[in-house]
Order: C-alpha cells, then structure tokens, then sequence
C-alpha cells in the first residue's frame, strides 16, 4: 500500500489532470450534458467538489461531519440536490477554482491528521489514506464522464491502479448492495498497466478470473462501460456474476445504461 505522502500526490495529479480538461471550457460546455443522466459537466465538477470538502470536514472536525451527515439523511433528495448546487450561479472558471480549493485542502488536512486515526464517513470509518484514495477513484470516475461528454481521450496512468484496487476490495460490497451473500470463493485479477508492467490480485489458481487492461477493468468497475465492451476475459460463474455489477463507488446499486456504454 502506497504511504499517504503518495497518495495525496496522486490526488492532485488527478485534480490536475481534470482541471487541465476544463480549463478555458466555455460556459456553453460546462453545461453539456454527460454520460450520466440528467448531470451536465458543470453538476459532475459540483459532485467532486462538494465531497472533496466532506472528505475534509471528516477529517478535520469529524463531529461537525457527522451532524451534517445525520441531517442529510433526513432529506436525501434535498441533499443530492445540494451537492449539485455548488456550482449553480457560478462561472465554470469560478467552479474550478473551487474545487482546486477543497482538493489542496483535503490533502493539507490529510497530511495534518495524526498517524492511524480513523474518519467518519457515510458508511464505515476508514483510514485516512482509504479517504483520500476514494477521492482520487472518484475524480477519475466523473473525469471520465467529463472526458466522454467533451470528446477528449485522457492520458492513462499508473494512478489507475487504485481505481482498480478499490474496485477489487469492494467486491463484498457489490453483493452486499445488491441483497445478496459475498462469495467465499478466491478471485484471480491480472490486468496490464499502463507502463506494460503486469498487476496482480488473488491466488494464482483461483477458478474465477478476470484479464485485461486496467483501463478496461477500472472503466467496468465504476461503471463507465460495459464488460461486453471492454477487453476483459471474465472466466467462471463466480467472476461473470460479479463482473455484471461490479460497484467501486459507495451509494445505492446502479448499473451502466446499455445506451451509453463505449462514449
């Protein structure tokens, strides 16, 4: 696992890339639409940078995060409503600023936290290292909406591997979100780096087995394409049932729209 000085890099390389994406956009692009529906690339940068500043507060003063998340659970829909306001009545330019803002002082505040303490947030408390990766996981996810929304090819990098990290470590979760029982069978990751390097998961041995890119595989588990879609060799019962509804990000299930998967 890499050290948290590596992993708050790794998230404002993310952010950078993103904010090199949208730098100059006009304000007729931030509100085109994406590849989510109903979300424009103005409601995508909101999202990020409404929970990059969670993600501080949960960290910074975790009592005040935990009474505005008992509050948010009492109006869900005024919540999510919330997170997309951020940047309503905004520049684009302004928007962006804001996220650099909250990505700088998350990671200030990552690096300010006292070694082994661990963060409330809207499941399980977590390490704050594990915060700080869900960040960069998430920026690359709704980079990626953004990406697809603008025609724009992103560069891949080796930060990818903790999308693809997170990916795999949720794989309980996926079941669990979906009502039904984890397996207790090994599962055997083996993807391509973008270096060509080679990166691996699980026993060698395992039955259930999944090949292919990270690109593929990190695109598949946050549900940015479709696994028919992608490069991936998914073998056995166990590895197919997964691969179907494979969740890296927290929330309720959801599921590619078959119409909007390979933007």
């Amino acid at each position: 696992m890499a050290d948290l000085a590596t992993i708050t890099a790794d998230a404002l390389a993310e952010h950078d890339d993103l904010r090199a994406i949208l730098a100059g956009l006009s304000e007729a692009d931030w509100d085109r639409p994406t590849p989510a529906a109903g979300w424009t690339v103005r409601d995508q940068l909101s999202h990020l940078t409404f929970f990059d500043g969670a993600a501080r507060q949960s960290i910074a003063d975790p009592d005040a995060f935990r009474a505005a998340r008992a509050e948010a659970v009492k109006d869900i829909e005024g919540y999510v409503a919330a997170t997309l306001a951020v940047g309503r009545g905004i520049t684009g330019a302004e928007l962006l600023d804001r996220f650099t803002a909250e990505r700088r002082g998350l990671v200030a505040a990552a690096l300010a936290a006292p070694e082994g303490v661990r963060v409330p947030w809207y499941g399980p408390d977590m390490a704050v290292a594990s915060s700080i990766t869900a960040r960069i996981m998430e920026t690359w996810a709704h980079g990626q909406d953004v990406a697809d929304a603008l025609a724009v090819k992103r560069p891949v990098t080796v930060r990818i591997r903790h999308v693809c990290d997170i990916g795999i470590r949720a794989r309980p979760f996926s079941y669990r979100n979906r009502g039904l029982e984890p397996p207790g069978t090994p599962l055997r990751v083996e993807l391509t780096a973008p270096d060509g390097g080679r990166w691996e998961w699980g026993p060698s041995d395992a039955p259930d087995r999944v090949t292919g890119s990270a690109l593929d595989f990190a695109l598949v588990v946050t549900q940015r394409r479709l696994a028919a879609d992608s490069d991936l060799v998914v073998e056995g019962d166990g590895a197919r049932t997964w691969m179907a509804f494979a969740q890296a990000f927290a929330g309720n299930p959801t599921d590619t729209d078959p119409a909007r998967a390979g933007l």
